[in-house]
């Protein structure tokens, strides 16, 4: 059985990927989403990283993913836990020595404009937008704060998974940023950057092939 291990994005909860490990699940996977301490001014990426690796516990067979500023720490989580393969989703990727705040500009990001519901939400229901935001709270800005720790990027074999609707971290964002930070071409899915509550069926399909390839 293999155990998705999910850091979750900024201001979010394990919760919002309840759909996703319904979906997980039925494919016969075990998933693994805490809360990170995202409203603990104090907490930066070594505390996010002491939640993912307790919560992972002795559970070998692991695919970690994470999800937007997720993808600061799920690498971290690989250095400690053995991972067989890591999946960044729409997720920052990290630089040694990078403060999480400087990614974008070191990145030269390039993104949409609009209100957050028109930048995160734009693909979600009504209802998935009432899901998401029951599901929502603040994100202090400790894990932007830290200097990526690691002297390299783990050697775990990494995927991306671009959204294709994504207006925060956006196609032509992203595909240059992968290509210069990870030396790799992107997977892509159809969906918003919130996919998990859009396309939770979609996106846990999608996973589970990752996972088997």
């Amino acid at each position: 059985m293999t155990t998705f291990a999910i850091v979750h994005a900024a201001g979010d909860t394990g919760g919002s990927w309840e759909r996703v490990a319904q979906h997980l699940h039925l494919l016969g996977h075990e998933v693994v989403a805490p809360d990170l301490p995202a409203e603990d001014p104090d907490a930066g990426l070594a505390e996010y990283t002491d939640v993912m690796v307790e919560a992972i516990g002795e559970r070998r067979d692991v695919v970690l993913v994470g999800h937007s500023l997720g993808g600061l720490t799920a690498p971290l989580v690989c250095a400690r836990v053995r991972t067989r393969l890591l999946v960044y989703l729409t997720g920052m990727v990290p630089r040694p020595g990078e403060k999480g705040g400087d990614f974008w500009k070191n990145a030269g990001y390039v993104g949409g404009e609009g209100t957050e519901d028109e930048l995160f939400y734009n693909d979600l229901t009504p209802e998935q937008i009432a899901f998401a935001k029951a599901h929502s709270r603040d994100q202090s800005g400790g894990p932007l704060r830290d200097p990526w720790p690691l002297p390299m990027h783990p050697d775990t074999p990494t995927r991306y998974l671009l959204c294709l609707d994504d207006r925060f971290h956006t196609p032509d964002f992203v595909r240059p940023m992968v290509r210069d930070r990870l030396g790799i071409t992107p997977d892509e899915i159809r969906g918003g950057h919130c996919v998990n509550i859009s396309r939770p069926k979609e996106l846990a399909t999608k996973l589970d092939a990752l996972a088997r390839q």
